[in-house]
């Protein structure tokens, strides 16, 4: 079976949503994400559902209580100690497909209140795909600071064990959509936002093709067990980075940065002739542009997008083919009106597209 098969033109959701109900929180994902339902982060009722918080559960030495000032010691006893036990615990999981030791790295309820709720729709609906999302090791490692204040991401063993942490994460999501129906694709998302400040962080001296095997490593892990590999990225973000670590999905945010993505045209116009997907971020999630926007702007910003790309030489029917729909980043920042109305119109824009294209 093609794992792409179906995706054309479909709506996908950005990670996070205001409400503070977690059944009308639902109801946008049933209503507006049939196709490809996701477990929204839900702040307004947690706040261990930031998407930096919500995947530290079982990184070693680190403790809820620490949420506050996100460090970590790695020069600590304790710290060598759990360490041990992780890098155990990671080896059985990879080789021998231990879920029994894979539950001690999921995600608790206490940090999503919705992925039962997520659960429950696949099982009902019996969904072609259904997407999952955890922050991605460079934003998160240079968000992480050790006992000096220092971003983690310059200690060799931390990042390695942030990159591991985070594909237990993806392999449990990805087993546990496949427990809930096993002909559901996942699709898991890298959030990635702090790449489009790569370029002027002073705090790290890795490199752009570091910063790629990376998000390699974990997509690798993605692929391997079912899974199809994404990326979100606002801002001017260097697209190469996510494309040479074959990530199938990249999601610019494509109301605003279109110009910008296409800097990258011949890298693209290769991704595309791979099978693999654009997610164009062309629903804004700005307190102010989302109460203006109309479905007709959308059709327009999604026409100018390609064309920027054709305009390169890339065949519009194979951008248009390998193309879905999203917002161009969370809507979690929003009021539950205008992040209802973003929502409503990823799925307008969709619908409409697929009628017209």
């Amino acid at each position: 079976m093609n794992q792409y098969s179906g995706l054309k033109l479909q709506a996908l959701a950005i990670g996070s949503l205001t409400h503070n109900n977690i059944e009308k929180a639902m109801n946008v994902v049933k209503r507006d994400f049939s196709q490809i339902p996701f477990f929204p982060q839900l702040k307004n009722i947690n706040k261990n559902e930031d998407m930096i918080f919500q995947v530290l559960e079982g990184l070693p030495s680190f403790l809820p209580s620490r949420l506050e000032n996100l460090s970590i010691n790695p020069e600590s006893k304790e710290f060598s100690q759990d360490l041990k036990s992780f890098l155990a615990d990671f080896e059985q999981i990879i080789s021998e497909n231990n879920t029994e030791i894979l539950e001690n790295y999921k995600i608790s309820k206490e940090f999503s209140s919705s992925f039962e709720e997520f659960e429950k729709i696949i099982k009902e609906t019996k969904p072609p795909f259904a997407k999952g999302q955890i922050v991605g090791p460079f934003t998160l490692t240079t968000t992480l600071k050790d006992n000096n204040c220092i971003a983690v991401i310059n200690n060799k063993t931390v990042q390695d064990v942030v990159i591991k942490l985070l594909s237990l994460k993806a392999l449990w999501i990805i087993k546990r959509i496949k427990k809930a129906n096993p002909e559901t694709i996942p699709i898991i998302f890298l959030d990635e936002p702090s790449i489009s400040k790569l370029e002027h962080t002073t705090y790290t001296k890795i490199s752009k093709s570091g910063v790629s095997q990376m998000l390699k490593e974990i997509s690798d892990i993605i692929k391997a067990n079912g899974g199809i590999s994404a990326i979100h990225c606002c801002g001017k973000c260097d697209w190469s980075i996510p494309i040479n670590a074959e990530i199938e999905i990249l999601n610019p945010d494509a109301f605003t940065f279109a110009e910008n993505f296409s800097i990258y045209a011949p890298m693209i116009k290769k991704h595309l002739e791979q099978g693999r997907k654009i997610a164009w971020g062309l629903v804004p999630t700005d307190n102010e542009k989302i109460k203006t926007v109309t479905l007709e702007i959308l059709i327009k910003k999604f026409e100018q997008a390609v064309k920027y790309l054709t305009n390169k030489g890339i065949d519009e029917k194979l951008i248009i083919d390998n193309s879905l729909i999203t917002s161009s980043c969370g809507a979690g920042s929003l009021s539950i009106k205008d992040s209802e109305r973003a929502m409503d119109l990823v799925a307008e824009l969709s619908k409409e597209l697929r009628a017209r294209l």
